[in-house]
């Protein structure tokens, strides 16, 4: 099997971006069996509904989703379990008591291969109100209006 190139991005969590205002970006690691390694070496995983909790000290994420690897056999993992994360204990601190303190949420916002290991790029995200993503949606209508326009401009010449 052909190994998988540095810094490749294997999925992205766009509707964090949308529903939340980011900041604080870490990347982690995570805990990951052999079945699990090879269906995300197939780009089969999905971000949705994903968030990290943090208890006893250990961070988890929850709610991601890597289905079964098609050819494995009696030890294929269970799509949707509790996968821990590989973090410091002074940012699993930082990071927790953020969360608790100012009702920030820690969700994923990139699965992506490092030096040939899965890496996760977690964020601080405050929630949205929905004038604000009306606000998101009309800030990117604008930007492809313009991007047309420009296009055109230089198609004209």
């Amino acid at each position: 099997m052909k190994s998988p190139s540095f810094n490749a991005v294997i999925s992205e969590n766009r509707k964090a971006a949308f529903d939340y205002f980011l900041s604080d970006f870490l990347e982690v690691g995570i805990v990951l069996g052999g079945t699990e390694i090879k269906a995300i070496r197939k780009h089969k995983i999905s971000l949705r509904d994903t968030y990290i909790d943090f208890r006893d000290g250990e961070a988890f994420i929850i709610n991601l989703h890597i289905p079964q690897y098609e050819k494995g056999n009696i030890f294929n993992h269970e799509p949707k379990r509790t996968r821990k994360l590989l973090m410091h204990k002074r940012e699993i601190l930082r990071y927790s008591q953020r969360i608790q303190a100012d009702s920030y949420t820690c969700v994923p916002t990139k699965v992506y291969y490092k030096n040939g290991r899965v890496k996760i790029m977690i964020a601080l995200g405050k929630g949205k109100k929905n004038y604000d993503k009306r606000e998101t949606i009309k800030q990117r209508d604008d930007e492809r209006q313009i991007q047309k326009a420009t296009k055109q401009g230089r198609d004209d010449d």
